[in-house]
């Protein structure tokens, strides 16, 4: 086995040994009497959540939070899971840690209060105007990756990018005399969406000014790299996030996923019609773009005061 591999083997060993996940097959097999089939499913439900665990520098049991859980499946929902799926992992945590609590391994249950998202629910609120007017002034530009930053909370919020289609972006997949960019989503679609103004300037003045510095001949012609000069991962993307929406002193909980929510709800919002919304997000069915629609119940009122004979 090369060193790679083994190192990887090594490092899931590690995190079997550390979360009592033999402990856990055994008590699946021997307590529960699952058939093997079954068995596989809850243990491979949990050493996804343990990865993404150990993400958040999570080394045991005890440091798994209901916050950390929560955004485990935020974003699970965001890969594109189905509910039904979503609902069948957290069914195999809900038993991991009822097996953990049995054994006194760990004190509380963090699932208790964690709700399995339904349909037609599991996206975010969107951020109005001025809270993403907030969030992007909340780049100071004496920080040391103020330039990549910036240009990241633009595109996301600019072209409405999931965030695997973000750190996926190559340089030349920006078409910055044209004002696009060019996006390979799900199931190897690709499409062009506008950047947007904001976007543009900050995207060139990063590209100028700042990628130069960072790459070290390791960035394999990615746009947004890490302060390694490596293609900057989910879950950088994420903390990047979290940080600016905790400066900009946002009392909401803000993902990458909230600012796709955000600049589609705009457009609608603006006026779009659904079909370009449809084609800039990427979805393949106009169904899942009406989701996009729950606009603020506040706006909804002020249109129908406005526009309506009797309002």
């Amino acid at each position: 086995m090369n060193e790679t591999g083994g190192r990887a083997s090594a490092d899931e060993d590690a995190i079997r040994r550390s979360f009592r996940l033999e402990q856990f097959r055994d008590y699946l097999r021997v307590e529960r009497g699952l058939a093997r089939s079954t068995l596989e499913a809850y243990t491979c439900d949990s050493l996804r959540l343990l990865r993404f665990a150990l993400g958040r520098d999570v080394s045991d049991p005890n440091g798994i939070t209901y916050s950390i859980l929560r955004d485990y499946v935020a974003e699970m929902v965001e890969d594109g899971l189905s509910m039904a799926t979503v609902a069948r992992k957290i069914s195999s945590l809900r038993t991991y840690f009822s097996f953990l609590v049995e054994e006194g391994i760990v004190d509380e249950d963090p699932t208790e209060r964690l709700e399995t998202p339904r349909r037609g629910r599991s996206l975010p609120n969107a951020l109005s105007i001025a809270e993403v007017e907030a969030l992007l002034a909340s780049v100071a530009p004496e920080d040391a990756m103020a330039d990549r930053d910036l240009a990241m909370l633009e595109t996301l919020y600019g072209s409405g990018l999931r965030v695997s289609e973000l750190i996926g972006l190559r340089l030349r997949n920006l078409l910055l005399e044209e004002g696009l960019v060019q996006v390979l989503g799900k199931g190897s679609k690709e499409r062009l969406v506008p950047l947007g103004a904001g976007a543009h300037r900050a995207l060139d003045r990063y590209l100028r000014e700042s990628r130069p510095r960072l790459e070290r001949g390791r960035g394999e012609g990615r746009v947004f790299l890490n302060h390694h000069g490596r293609r900057l991962s989910r879950m950088g993307v994420w903390k990047i996030v979290r940080r600016y929406t905790e400066r900009a002193g946002l009392e909401r909980r803000v993902t990458p996923h909230t600012l796709r929510h955000t600049f589609a709800t705009h457009l609608l919002e603006g006026g779009a019609d659904l079909a370009s919304v449809q084609e800039m997000l990427g979805h393949a069915d106009i169904s899942t773009t009406q989701i996009y629609t729950h606009v603020d119940r506040r706006y909804l009122r002020e249109v129908h005061r406005t526009c309506h004979p009797r309002g």
